[in-house]
C-alpha cells in the first residue's frame, strides 16, 4: 500500500525532473510513511511512497524485472500474488524479493498489459517498459485504489494517486473545471472520468492507459461490472455458493506481515467481514468503531454486541467532535471537493484504528452488490405513469413551493423510474427544480430525468432492480463510497481493504437475478441467508442505519458562522451558485422548515476547499490527531 507518482515526457529530457517527482512524492507522504522509492532517467520518473505491509524488509519499490528493461511502482494489494510467482518460477523468472508487486513486472513480460487480467486484488500502478518504450497505468477493477493522469499540450503525460502532487508542480495550473463542479453539486463527488481540474483525468476502474513517446496514449476498457442473468441458478446452490466466495474473499485479504483488523458497525456487511476472520485467524480480531453521544449517531452499542458474541478483541470510542476545527481536516484530507458527510466517522474511526493496527478490512460495497439500500425497495414499489400524465404533473410542480431538492412530491411523480432513482443520490440543479445552481451549471448536465443514463445504458439488458445496484457499483461506489474510504484511511497512513469487492465475489453477485436479492421489498436476501450461523443473530434481525452525523443540528448550531460565510458575495462559490435561491435555501433550513443539510455541506465544502486551494494548503492532513473531546475512552470489549 502506498502513493505513487510520476511523469513521462515525450523525449524530453529536463533538469527539473528529479525535482519534480521528489515534491509529487513528498506531497502523498501520508499514504506512506515508511519508505520512499525514485526511479528517474532521461523523461521518465516513476515516484512512489510505502506503507509497508507485504515483505516488509525486502519490498522497497521502484522494482525492476531481471535485466533492468521495465520498472514499476504499485499501490494496493495482490491477493493472489504467491499463486502467480509459482508459476512464474516454473516458466524461469527470478524472483529477487517477496513482494507482491515483484510478481506484476514478471506476469507483465509474459503478457504485456493483459497482466491485469490475472490479478487479484486492489491496484493502480505504473509500468515503464524501456525497450517497447511505452508507460503503462493501470487501474483496479472496481476502483478502490485511486488514479490520476493529465497528459500535457506537449504530448508528457503525468500521474499521482492524489491531486495534491500534481499541485504540488510550478508547471501545473489548477484551473477548476466547471462540469465537475456540475458533477459535484449533482452528485456531492466528482465521477470518473473528470476531475475537480480542467485536462486532469481519472483512469477509470477496470481501465488501462498505454502511452507511448509520440505522445499519444489509449485507455482501454479490460473488466465490465455487467454480466448476463445467471436464470439457471437454484436458490439453493446460489446460498452456498455465495457463502464460499465471501469467506474465500476475506481469507485473501487477510495476508499481513504488520498488525491486521476491521472496521465495525454492527450490521450486516462489517459482521459478515470479521466473523470470516474470526474463522481464519488464530488469535482475536481487532475490531474499531466510533460512536456519538446523540443515540441516534451511535452504532457502538451495536458493534460492541457483536463483538462480544463474535470474541473480537474490541476498541471504541465515543466523542464530542470539535465541529469546526474537525471539517478543516476532513475536508483537507480529500484532494478533491468530496461531500459525503459520512466521511466524518470514517475518518475519526480509522485515526483510532491506525493507533493498534497498519490494516483494517472494511465490510463496504455489500449494499451495492445485494440491493441493501432502503431506496431500492422503495423505488420498485412504486407506480410510474405514463408519458403524457407525467409531463402534467411535473408542469404543475414546478408552480409549486419546493420542499428538499429532489423532493417536490409532483415533481417526483412526473419523472420516470430513472428519475425518481436519480432523486435519491442527486440533487437537482435547477431552480425550477428546487436547485441553486448558475444556468450554465444546469445546462452542462443537461435534464435531471437524463443524469445519470450513461451508466443506465450499460445495464439495459436488465430489470430495473438489477440496474440500479449496477449503476450503484459503476457510478455511486467508485466515486463516493471507495473514494471516501481511500483518503480517510491514508489520511492516517492505515491500509483499508474491501473482501466484499473481491472481483470473483463481485462477478457472482452481478449475474444473479434480482429476486435471489430483494424479496418483498428487503434487499440482500441471498445474502443473509448466506451467513446465517456464520453471524450472530442479532444482526440478521437488526434494521440498517447509516454512517451519518447530525448535520442539519450542526448547520444550526456549531456550524452556523460556516452557513453565514457562504453567504457573503465575496466567497468563491458565488460564481457557481443562484445567490438568492442560496439565500432561500439558508432561511428555510435555519428557522427548521425545511432540511436542507445536504446541499449546505456541499456547498460549505466546497467553499473550505477553494479557500485551502488558493492559499495552497492542499497538503497533507492538517492533523494526525482528530480534534475531539472524548466522552468515554477507548477500551477492549
Amino acid at each position: 500500500m502506498c502513493g505513487i507518482a510520476g511523469f513521462a515526457r515525450a523525449g524530453l529530457a529536463s533538469p527539473r525532473g528529479p525535482l519534480e517527482l521528489q515534491a509529487m512524492c513528498d506531497a502523498i507522504a501520508h499514504r506512506g510513511p515508511d519508505d520512499e522509492g525514485l526511479f528517474n532517467v532521461p523523461g521518465i520518473g516513476l515516484g512512489m511512497r510505502r506503507l509497508s505491509i507485504i515483505d516488509v524488509a525486502g519490498g522497497r519499490q521502484p522494482i525492476a524485472n531481471e535485466d533492468g528493461s521495465a520498472h514499476i511502482v504499485f499501490n494496493g494489494e495482490i491477493y493472489n500474488h504467491r499463486a502467480l510467482r509459482h508459476s512464474l518460477v516454473a516458466n524461469g523468472h527470478r524472483f529477487g524479493s517477496g513482494s507482491d508487486t515483484e510478481a506484476i513486472i514478471h506476469l507483465y513480460e509474459e503478457r504485456g498489459a493483459a497482466v491485469v487480467d490475472s490479478l487479484r486484488g486492489m491496484f493502480a500502478f505504473a509500468l515503464w517498459d524501456s525497450r517497447r518504450q511505452e508507460l503503462l497505468l493501470a487501474r483496479d477493477r472496481l476502483g478502490i485504489k485511486p488514479l490520476y493522469y493529465w497528459q500535457h499540450e506537449d504530448g508528457s503525460i503525468y500521474f499521482c494517486s492524489e491531486l495534491r502532487s500534481f499541485l504540488a508542480l510550478s508547471t501545473f495550473s489548477p484551473l477548476i473545471d466547471r462540469e465537475a463542479v456540475a458533477w459535484y453539486l449533482a452528485l456531492g463527488y466528482v465521477p470518473d472520468p473528470l476531475s475537480i481540474f480542467v485536462d486532469v483525468k481519472k483512469l477509470p476502474p477496470g481501465h488501462t492507459l498505454v502511452w507511448r513517446p509520440d505522445g499519444k496514449s489509449e485507455v482501454r476498457q479490460y473488466w465490465s461490472a455487467t454480466r448476463e442473468e445467471n436464470a439457471t441458478l437454484d436458490e439453493t446452490t446460489a446460498i452456498a455458493e455465495c457463502r464460499r466466495l465471501i469467506i474465500d474473499a476475506v481469507s485473501h485479504h487477510l495476508e499481513s506481515e504488520v498488525p491486521l483488523g476491521a472496521f465495525l458497525s454492527g450490521g450486516l456487511d462489517s459482521s459478515a467481514v470479521v466473523a470470516a476472520m474470526s474463522r481464519e485467524l488464530t488469535q482475536p480480531v481487532r475490531t474499531f468503531s466510533i460512536g456519538f453521544e446523540d443515540p441516534a449517531y451511535n452504532e457502538a452499542p451495536h458493534a460492541a454486541a457483536v463483538a462480544r458474541e463474535l470474541g473480537a478483541r474490541h476498541t471504541e470510542l465515543i466523542v464530542r467532535p470539535e465541529v469546526d476545527a474537525l471539517v478543516d481536516d476532513v475536508v483537507r484530507s480529500y484532494d478533491e471537493p468530496f461531500a459525503d458527510s459520512s466521511a466524518i466517522p470514517t475518518y475519526l474511526v480509522s485515526h483510532l484504528a491506525r493507533q493498534h493496527v497498519t490494516v483494517a478490512l472494511s465490510g463496504d460495497g455489500g449494499d451495492e452488490l445485494f440491493g441493501g439500500y432502503t431506496r431500492f425497495g422503495e423505488l420498485l414499489q412504486r407506480r410510474v405513469m405514463s408519458g403524457n400524465v407525467r409531463h402534467g404533473i411535473r408542469a404543475l410542480g414546478r408552480f409549486l413551493p419546493h420542499a428538499t431538492p429532489g423532493r417536490n412530491r409532483l415533481l417526483d411523480l412526473g419523472r420516470t423510474r430513472r428519475g425518481r432513482y436519480a432523486a435519491t443520490v442527486a440533487q437537482p440543479l435547477a431552480p425550477s427544480e428546487g436547485g441553486i445552481a448558475l444556468p450554465d451549471l444546469v445546462h452542462r448536465l443537461g435534464p435531471f430525468e437524463a443524469l445519470l443514463d450513461r451508466w443506465f445504458d450499460q445495464a439495459a439488458s436488465r430489470d430495473f432492480a438489477s440496474q440500479m445496484m449496477l449503476v450503484d457499483l459503476t457510478s455511486y461506489l467508485p466515486g463516493d463510497i471507495l473514494t471516501k474510504v481511500d483518503r480517510a484511511s491514508m489520511s492516517a497512513s492505515l491500509e483499508a481493504r474491501v473482501p466484499l469487492l473481491d472481483h470473483h465475489l463481485v462477478e457472482f453477485a452481478v449475474s444473479l437475478p434480482s429476486h435471489l436479492k430483494m424479496r418483498n421489498g428487503t434487499g440482500k436476501w441471498i445474502f443473509r441467508r448466506a451467513i446465517e450461523g456464520l453471524v450472530p443473530a442479532s444482526v440478521l434481525e437488526r434494521r440498517k442505519q447509516g454512517f451519518g452525523v447530525p448535520l442539519a443540528r450542526w448547520f444550526r448550531r456549531e456550524l452556523r458562522h460556516r452557513v453565514d460565510e457562504i453567504l457573503s458575495p465575496s466567497c468563491s462559490i458565488q460564481e457557481f451558485v443562484a445567490p438568492r435561491r442560496l439565500a432561500q435555501l439558508v432561511r428555510e433550513h435555519l428557522v427548521g422548515r425545511r432540511d436542507h443539510s445536504p446541499m449546505l455541506w456541499r456547498l460549505v465544502v466546497l467553499e473550505r476547499w477553494l479557500d485551502d486551494l488558493a492559499a495552497g494548503a492542499l497538503g497533507q492532513p492538517s492533523s494526525s490527531t482528530p480534534p475531539l473531546k472524548i466522552v468515554r475512552q477507548a477500551r477492549a470489549v
